[in-house]
């Protein structure tokens, strides 16, 4: 007998003939959550199994395995040949010394002379001629005792099942950027679009002086969070003073974010085809701020000429990405009082329903290209 992690996946249940390949990537996540831990990763129809870890290292394969998008739950299990006179003795000690109880069995392996419920019958007749003064609740008990008995000779006994992140494993829908500011949502939105498997880059536009050091390692303090969720995280940060002062300077006042997002878009285009990314994620929410409505957003996209843009957060209200931010980790750090480049240059009235003519018009006057390429070249490249 032996004290494992029992893990469970979820929707690539659903997979037809290349379920194959959506477990494999799963595997090779869950290796590299792992890295660094003595362990053996086991493979059961079905499940797998963290086998051999250090007593000592649990809490923290735990802690790991908990940010692992594709499994849906854990359990810290007890391993054992399946043998029904066994069970009776080890399920003793998953229960209470008084109150109420349950077993709740999963029969896989159907050679099994009894079925689930026999199982369950067997198991709470010796519990309750172990100890009196338990009782049996099918329905609300104190105190639930898992048994599962697998197809390759062994059962699992446990007593919890602990959420996992859910979702698709992270690099089965390939790579896309996301433009990374140090604000509340665009970590969020991040976070939900490698939750569908796709391996996220960061984008981070940085106008120094204007922004201090510490709004960039702000950033990079978030990049680090989102890095637990996939296995590493590649930012790049982009030096973007010189197009604000351009774009200040040349540029209608009311068109200057407009302007500006135009040109994050064509610099994270840029980024994500030399990454071999397939698309672009932003944390827009609609109504959000001015350059969130459906007019700026149509402006915005039209620059972006191959790929893809993908806005998770569009139907979202704010409180509920702030539950979200506090979930995952980033929200606290994210409040943090450091200006990013976004505040840099703010109009007054910014325009709420631009005109695609007139804001093509007005970025006109700079020579966008050469900035973007002057941009480009002095970008900084950060591996988490």
């Amino acid at each position: 007998m032996e004290k494992v992690i029992l893990l469970r996946f979820g929707e690539i249940y659903l997979k037809g003939k290349n379920r194959f390949s959506f477990e494999k990537q799963l595997l090779d996540n869950i290796e590299l959550a792992l890295r660094g831990l003595k362990h053996r990763l086991a493979r059961m129809h079905g499940r797998y199994l963290i086998e051999n870890l250090d007593p000592n290292d649990v809490t923290e394969a735990e802690l790991r395995i908990k940010k692992v998008f594709g499994l849906i739950s854990y359990s810290e299990a007890l391993k054992m040949p399946t043998d029904l006179e066994a069970m009776k003795r080890e399920c003793l000690a998953y229960l209470p010394e008084s109150g109420t109880f349950r077993f709740t069995v999963n029969r896989a392996d159907k050679k099994f002379p009894l079925n689930s419920q026999q199982i369950a019958m067997e198991l709470g007749g010796a519990a309750l001629a172990y100890n009196p003064a338990l009782k049996v609740d099918l329905f609300s008990p104190d105190k639930e005792v898992f048994v599962d008995v697998r197809e390759e000779g062994y059962s699992f006994v446990f007593a919890d099942k602990v959420p996992c992140a859910g979702g698709m494993p992270v690099g089965c829908s390939g790579k896309g950027v996301v433009l990374l500011s140090g604000g509340i949502d665009s970590p969020v939105a991040a976070y939900r679009m490698a939750k569908r498997g796709l391996k996220m880059y960061g984008v981070h536009f940085h106008s120094f002086p204007y922004t201090s050091p510490m709004a960039k390692q702000k950033v990079v303090d978030l990049a680090k969070i989102l890095s637990e969720y996939q296995g590493g995280f590649l930012l790049y940060v982009v030096s973007f003073t010189e197009i604000q002062q351009q774009i200040h300077e040349h540029c209608p006042e009311e068109y200057m974010i407009t302007i500006m997002r135009r040109i994050m878009m064509r610099i994270a285009e840029r980024i994500a085809i030399k990454e071999g990314c397939g698309s672009i994620t932003t944390g827009e929410s609609l109504a959000q701020v001015a350059s969130q409505t459906q007019e700026s957003i149509r402006v915005t996209n039209e620059t972006v000429m191959e790929l893809p843009v993908f806005r998770p957060l569009i139907g979202m209200d704010k409180e509920e990405i702030i539950a979200t931010a506090r979930e995952i980790g980033t929200f606290d750090k994210s409040i943090e009082p450091y200006e990013d480049c976004c505040t840099v240059f703010l109009p007054k009235y910014p325009v709420i329903k631009p005109k695609p003519e007139l804001i093509r018009a007005a970025e006109s006057k700079i020579d966008y290209e050469a900035l973007i390429d002057a941009a480009m070249g002095s970008t900084e490249v950060i591996k988490l």
